[in-house]
């Protein structure tokens, strides 16, 4: 008999109101039981409002909660190497946000935790488990455009308000928390998402670069890879352009045609093949981790396997410092 994966939080902060939060309490199987934030007052009412029975002001109070089986990590990704070591030498596995970590060192360092402590870690690449993304690979693994060949992305979008003075800027934007700029934050997911789709990205090389600046981390980046089974990728991402230009674009070509999809807006996804073109549609889900969380759960209980893991994390964090090298 499957058994109630109950979860804990650290962290819970705007990522978890929505995206992630509900779907601990949703999810078959599934109950969250407490949350921590610093902030005891703003730990209270995420509990109260997500009625969540326990919430802590510390760290260690929700590790030790003989409760807890799980701890979901939303922090920012400067602490997430701390904390989830922690949780791991407590004997419990780990659900830890994405990028994984700042660095691929501490990638590796999490990794050797979970071996030494036998616990395992997943990470918040729900892409992997989305309806959306898996209809791309389904048409890749059917063959429809013959044998692949090249992968190309854009990215583009205008600054936020918010960037464009100092006093106002995001943790995103600070390195020391964050790795880098938007592009760890948020370009990870294209890299994670390709990886899923074509395989193992073994070379990769970029340009970095601050056109804006509006803020002291990169802002644009041009990068291109070689995937383990010869595909060749390129892409390029431009968090300060100008709305005229917004654009999130993927294209994967074959010697026989092209799919055509989006990282973040669920444009429809674009089949050509000949003279044909096929569309089909998939609506942003509500609780967007939902199903990624729902296969950790079912793997927790035995059940089948989630596809994000600390060892296909790590590897997008490899990537993201090959691009890097070289700034």
């Amino acid at each position: 008999m499957k058994k109630i994966i109950k979860w804990g939080i650290i962290g819970c902060g705007n990522v978890c109101e929505t995206k992630s939060g509900p779907a601990f309490y949703k999810c078959d199987h599934s109950s969250l039981v407490a949350v921590m934030r610093r902030d005891a007052d703003k730990a209270k009412d995420f509990a109260e409002r997500h009625h969540v029975r326990k919430y802590y002001s510390q760290v260690e109070e929700l590790i030790n909660d003989p409760e807890v089986d799980i701890v979901y990590i939303a922090t920012p990704p400067g602490s997430h190497a701390e904390l989830a070591i922690r949780v791991l030498k407590a004997g419990k596995p780990v659900y830890v946000e994405k990028p994984m970590a700042t660095t691929y060192q501490q990638c590796k360092e999490m990794l050797g935790a979970a071996e030494e402590y036998n616990q395992k870690i997943f990470v918040a690449y729900y892409r992997r488990e989305l309806p959306y993304f898996l209809k791309v690979k389904e048409l890749l693994d059917q063959q429809v455009i013959g044998k692949l060949q090249i992968v190309k992305g854009e990215f583009f979008r205008p600054p936020y308000p918010t960037d464009l003075q100092s006093e106002t800027h995001t943790w995103r934007l600070n390195k020391e928390i964050a790795g880098g700029g938007y592009f760890y934050d948020v370009a990870s997911h294209t890299i994670d998402i390709l990886m899923f789709l074509l395989g193992k990205i073994v070379k990769a090389n970029g340009i970095t670069g601050n056109v804006g600046n509006y803020y002291p981390v990169e802002d644009t980046v041009s990068a291109s890879f070689l995937f383990e089974s010869g595909i060749i990728g390129s892409a390029i991402w431009c968090y300060v352009s100008s709305e005229d230009h917004r654009k999130d674009e993927i294209t994967i070509l074959g010697d026989k045609g092209s799919i055509t999809f989006s990282t973040f807006s669920f444009s429809d996804i674009v089949l050509k093949t000949g003279n044909k073109t096929q569309t089909f549609n998939f609506p942003r889900p509500e609780h967007i981790q939902m199903n990624l969380i729902q296969k950790i759960v079912d793997e927790l209980n035995h059940k089948g396997t989630a596809p994000s893991t600390g060892e296909t994390a790590a590897r997008t964090n490899y990537v993201i410092e090959q691009i890097f090298q070289n700034k």
